[in-house]
């Protein structure tokens, strides 16, 4: 304890005294196997770079802590490598750490160093490097992928493992190109993924993206909007942020970014930038009082000094990124503290020039001029960088593939000729390591599997510090509590172009962007089967769906089912009809000797209501579920006992026709040939005519019982499908017939006052049947389908009820209420007058005889 005091108190001595440092002459430590090191130590701002004429030395004048502060974690790990015994026993790791200036240019020349061949500056050519040994067995670094694309094909030539503890571009886990390149940070696609997660999670589906005008940055956004795009985030604006001028920070071109990201409503701005290019956006934004948007930072910029400093941030809105995770390193601190303690000592500065001839020096120049003349101060605020541990763990990855590769043990390393680079490249594919007790492993790509915490900014004077609101490890596990935004109340902004559309909605997307659409009700019979769906999916013909439906339901089969109200209406119509034909027919079988009976036929007007009661009975055919036994007998059952009642009705209208229109002589010859057995044959050739019309019906054009999955919204119509239209009207053309004949032949006879007028009955009862079956046929072809056995039930009873009201009703009131007129005068008239003269005349003659 006393010595790390009395170590202090010689640096502050040495500080105070304005003497400069030799810690850039500690960034060299001999050992074993060499671990080469690339850090922006320093930046060429003012080299000079654009107007270089001739390959000559380039100088960098700018500091910077924090390369500095990763290249002592690199020298940290290796001491503790080398004073341990858990890796390489027995063996020392040496480091010789060079400036890269930021620049390729600069980071070549040490790059060239580090493959020339040991103890001497030179590389050599051969036609095979299996058996060359450079200066060093491995690279640590680049920080950046703009320098790491140019040197891992450099290394990767010579296959010399380069482990990056910052580059983070996609394009180098290529093995192809880039077979020797590993590094300790993730690829720049899971940070992508992390953000789309996170847009995703928090329903920002319209969001701007941009990037530095660099590799790390085109790469990024290129990811990210490939991986935004195929989640369904639209990106309303796209751009590059051009890099400022050497040496300033003027925003200049990057104006009509932010005018375009202004313009396109979008309250989300994902921004996948380098420092510099991120400070100059920033800063632009908050000079033209752009309004305050929601941040989304990549890792590259979301701790930058250089950003956080920016005057007037506060204003910008809300800063949300990933950053890796990490193991913590509490002693770095102090381990700094004491290399700057050691480098304002004159004594060690002095054993290490007896140590160090600083052949590079010669070749590369001053390692870093800069870092002999800082102060503690000066790299302070980047001492708890997440980024130094990763050049930390870097140099664990090395040795324990050397370790591996040397087959060492608890014991010690056994001897063998020196490993020569490639030979590490074996064993660090798929190789894990252990960095302050955190595992990591090199998958295939050379990447590890880190994850990462979700950072916020929030603001305290005069930068704003981290807290940490959510993790991400493949999945995004997001606390709600701590997030806090610009917006009033504190409320979740939305970054949307449309509103979310409702259930049942699917989305008629306008112009360019899928997130522009209009919300569109999914109609009856389709539904919306997912979110995202941009068309409403049919349902299958068993299935139905109501307006704005999120999944289909099963169809209930229906037909005519016997509870239902017009089926119970009909039924008791049914019944009436039904009631009145027994009554009638009872009554002129009671009176079947009467005049009034004999004047309708006797035996005719019993068949005829016979035949209607079964054309009643008929409609018994239409309620239930339909089969096709049923089917088939509808039509025959119905119109087979109609002719049969209407072929009846035709011989009493022949008959009046013929007594009341024809001359006597005429009339005489053809009144004998309508009763009797004639007049049975004219009833059984209608019923043969008809019953060969309802035969040619059910063979030709047989109706079917069909299933009908779309007339009715949510049911299946069961029904009797009639195949042909033209045969289901020839069915009808005997009755009709009939029904035409009957009204000729009664429509003009004259009534002979004193008698009764049977002619007038027929002429209302056919009158009845004509207005039935008319109406009945537009009103069958336009009701719907479901409803048409109702229609056809009630055309049939009409039909009956008509005849029986306008024909049988009214004799049979006669019969039962004035029995006085059932007289053959009244009924018969002049042929009462005939039978009565025949049969006194055939008496007379019987006297006279006897």
């Amino acid at each position: 304890m006393l010595g790390w005091t009395l170590l202090g108190l010689t640096a502050l001595l040495g500080l105070g005294a304005g003497a400069p440092l030799c810690l850039s002459q500690q960034l060299r430590m001999q050992g074993d196997y060499m671990l080469g090191g690339l850090f922006p130590l320093g930046t060429a701002d003012d080299a000079g770079l654009g107007g270089r004429i001739q390959p000559n030395a380039t100088v960098c004048t700018r500091f910077s802590a924090l390369g500095l502060l990763w290249a002592l974690a690199v020298k940290m790990a290796v001491e503790e490598i080398n004073n341990g015994s858990a890796l390489l026993p027995g063996l020392r790791l040496g480091c010789d750490l060079f400036d890269t200036c930021s620049e390729p240019v600069v980071a070549m020349k040490p790059s060239l160093m580090f493959m020339a061949k040991a103890g001497s500056c030179d590389i050599a050519a051969y036609c095979n490097y299996t058996q060359y040994q450079p200066r060093v067995l491995a690279v640590i670094g680049p920080h950046s992928s703009e320098l790491a694309l140019v040197t891992g094909k450099f290394f990767s030539f010579f296959l010399m493992p380069q482990i990056s503890y910052g580059a983070s571009t996609d394009r180098l886990s290529d093995r192809q190109t880039f077979p020797s390149f590993f590094r300790t940070v993730p690829s720049d696609r899971s940070q992508a993924e992390a953000m789309v997660e996170l847009l995703l999670e928090l329903g920002w589906s319209w969001v701007a993206a941009a990037g530095s005008d660099d590799e790390y940055g085109r790469q990024g956004l290129s990811l990210f909007s490939s991986l935004a795009n195929a989640r369904g985030i639209c990106i309303a604006h796209e751009g590059l942020v051009p890099l400022p001028p050497a040496g300033s920070l003027r925003p200049g071109s990057v104006q009509d970014l932010l005018r375009q990201v202004n313009q396109s409503r979008a309250q989300v701005l994902v921004l996948f930038s380098s420092a510099r290019a991120a400070r100059a956006l920033l800063g632009d934004s908050i000079r033209h009082r752009l309004s305050p948007k929601v941040w989304v930072a990549s890792e590259a910029w979301l701790t930058s000094d250089l950003v956080m400093t920016l005057p007037g941030l506060a204003t910008v809105g809300t800063v949300l990124g990933f950053l890796q995770q990490g193991a913590p390193m509490p002693e770095f601190p102090s381990y700094v503290r004491s290399r700057l303690a050691l480098a304002a000592d004159p004594a060690f500065c002095a054993s290490l020039d007896a140590e160090q001839p600083g052949l590079e020096e010669h070749v590369v120049g001053p390692r870093c001029p800069q870092c002999d003349h800082i102060m503690l101060e000066d790299v302070s605020a980047g001492l708890l960088h997440h980024q130094t541990f990763a050049a930390y763990a870097a140099v664990y990855g090395v040795a324990q593939a050397l370790h591996n590769t040397l087959l060492c043990t608890a014991s010690g390393c056994p001897p063998r000729e020196p490993v020569q680079p490639w030979q590490l490249l074996e064993n660090m594919y798929n190789m894990t390591f252990h960095a302050r007790g955190l595992a990591l492993q090199f998958d295939a790509s050379g990447n590890v599997n880190m994850d990462y915490d979700l950072k916020l900014w929030v603001w305290r004077d005069p930068t704003p510090e981290l807290r940490t609101v959510g993790v991400f490890n493949g999945r995004l596990k997001l606390w709600h509590s701590q997030l806090s935004w610009h917006t009033p109340g504190n409320q979740l902004p939305v970054s949307q172009c449309s509103r979310q559309c409702r259930e049942g909605q699917v989305r008629r997307v306008k112009g360019f962007h899928s997130c522009c659409y209009d919300c569109v009700d999914c109609k009856a019979g389709s539904y919306q089967r997912s979110p995202d769906d941009l068309l409403c999916t049919q349902c299958e013909q068993d299935q139905w769906s109501p307006d704005r439906s999120t999944r289909c339901f099963p169809r209930r089969p229906t037909f005519l089912a016997w509870g239902e109200p017009a089926v119970l209406v009909l039924l008791i119509l049914l019944g009436l009809a039904l009631g009145l034909v027994l009554a009638a027919l009872g009554l002129f079988i009671w009176h079947w000797h009467s005049p009034l009976v004999q004047a309708s036929g006797g035996p005719w007007a019993c068949f005829g209501l016979a035949c209607l009661g079964l054309v009643c009975l008929s409609v018994l055919l239409f309620p239930g579920r339909p089969g096709p036994a049923s089917c088939l007998a509808q039509q025959p059952l119905l119109h087979i006992p109609l002719t049969g009642c209407l072929s009846t009705l035709f011989l009493q209208a022949a008959q009046i026709f013929v007594r009341s229109e024809l001359p006597p002589s005429w009339a005489e010859q053809l009144r004998g040939r309508l009763q009797g057995p004639w007049a049975w044959l004219v009833v059984l050739l209608a019923l043969l005519a008809e019953a060969a019309l309802c035969a040619w019906y059910l063979v030709v054009f047989p109706p079917e019982v069909v299933t009908d999955w779309w007339v009715l919204p949510t049911e299946a119509l069961v029904h009797c499908r009639v195949r042909s239209w033209v045969s289901f009207g020839l069915v009808h053309a005997t009755n009709a017939v009939l029904a035409f004949l009957c009204f000729l032949g009664t429509f003009l006879v004259q009534s002979q006052p004193g008698h009764y007028n049977g002619a007038r009955g027929l002429t209302f009862a056919m009158l009845t049947y004509f207005i039935t079956w008319i109406s009945f046929v537009p009103l069958f072809a336009n009701v719907h389908v479901a409803h048409q056995p109702t229609v056809q039930m009630g055309a049939i009873l009409l039909c009956a009820l008509g005849i029986l009201a306008t024909f049988h009703l009214p004799k049979c009131y006669l019969l039962l209420w004035r029995p006085e007129l059932n007289t053959p005068a009244f009924f018969l008239g002049d042929d009462a007058r005939v039978q009565c003269s025949s049969s006194t005349g055939g008496q007379e003659t019987q006297g006279k005889n006897k």
